[in-house]
């Protein structure tokens, strides 16, 4: 199937949507012995019945995500999009061998690089996400200055189960790496109370909707830590993207450390200002899923108290079941705050 031309687009750079291989032998393709051999997936702790949107299947076969062809029709043309944000599903800060999981990795950004940056990408509409695996920091440094210089690569990306929040110095090579090669990190769910990574709520909840609703909890801790480690000073250009966690926590987690701040500072003399104030210059947010209550005033008052217009970017999570339609998943929107939220936040922040 041939990809229609896009008729047009609406000022939408969608910040989070999955690609997924067709089948394992597709890593093989790119992934060396002995790790062809020994890497098996740590299954999902939780998982919904039905992971993706029914309707994603593409037409010729394979599962949702994997037709580049398809995606473009269902997504992109329906809906104008300017830049489709990719973010592949590796999953690897679970394994507790750090030569597997960045081999694994490696694999995985091959395999992104030719089959939808390269090849299917004409137009530049698909930029891409650079996985990496945390337990092995200096090999994540490595393989961001391989590719350093990509042209359709705009940022790294990391799941958030971890066995240490991510402000820890452990980490600071690839923050590092990040810093002198121009990419943000993401962080997007995935791996927590697996394998080797602690679980963020306090033991493992018994249904996925319990999982579900706290996935939250994992960016909080990240980015307190973030923060308070003092991250953003000791790499002042650094940026993170912390993606599909939520949107509504973050003004009053940051009113609360703020507040810890004013009677606690003497633990953190490096922060010079409230940690509040780190955010607009290092901290981006992706609107999927976006807690919509039933009036919307409290949406809208809440989106001005985190600074929505400088801080959120929109995700529709493609091709997942709780999808956010670019027609849907808002209120009406002032228009300089939705031209902000769709389209001038993530231009900016990926230098597009």
């Amino acid at each position: 199937m041939s990809s229609k031309q896009t008729t047009g687009k609406n000022g939408i750079i969608d910040c989070d949507v999955h690609v997924y291989l067709k089948s394992r032998e597709e890593l093989n393709k790119y992934l060396p012995q002995p790790w062809r051999d020994w890497y098996r997936p740590l299954n999902r702790a939780y998982g919904n019945i039905q992971g993706n949107r029914v309707d994603a299947k593409p037409p010729n076969g394979g599962g949702a995500g994997t037709d580049p062809d398809f995606l473009r029709e269902q997504l992109i043309n329906e809906y104008g999009i300017d830049y489709a944000i990719l973010l592949p599903r590796a999953m690897l800060n679970n394994l507790p061998d750090p030569d597997m999981a960045s081999a694994v990795a490696a694999a995985y950004n091959d395999w992104l690089a030719d089959t939808w940056l390269d090849k299917y990408n004409h137009d530049g509409v698909f930029k891409g996400s650079l996985y990496i695996a945390t337990q092995d920091p200096i090999g994540a440094a490595k393989e961001i200055e391989r590719w350093a210089g990509h042209p359709h690569f705009v940022q790294v990306m990391t799941d958030s189960g971890a066995r240490a929040p991510f402000g820890q110095r452990q980490y600071h090579p690839i923050y590092e790496a990040c810093e002198k090669y121009g990419f943000p990190l993401a962080i997007h769910p995935g791996t927590d109370g697996m394998g080797i990574n602690h679980q963020p709520t306090p033991g493992h909840p018994t249904r996925y909707i319990e999982f579900h609703t706290c996935l939250s909890l994992a960016f909080q801790a990240h980015l307190v830590s973030f923060l308070t480690e003092g991250v953003f000073v000791k790499y002042p250009k650094f940026k993170i993207a912390l993606v599909e966690g939520g949107v509504s926590w973050l003004a009053p987690l940051m009113w609360r450390l703020d507040a810890e701040y004013k009677g606690l500072r003497y633990e953190v003399p490096w922060l010079e200002k409230r940690p509040s104030e780190f955010l607009r210059d290092h901290v981006r947010i992706t609107s999927q899923p976006i807690e919509r209550p039933d009036d919307d005033k409290y949406l809208l008052t809440m989106l001005e108290a985190m600074d929505a217009e400088h801080i959120l970017m929109f995700a529709s999570d493609y091709p997942h079941w709780d999808f956010d339609s670019p027609r849907r998943a808002f209120p009406k929107l002032p228009a300089e705050l939705h031209r902000r939220i769709f389209y001038e936040n993530a231009k900016e922040f990926y230098n597009l």
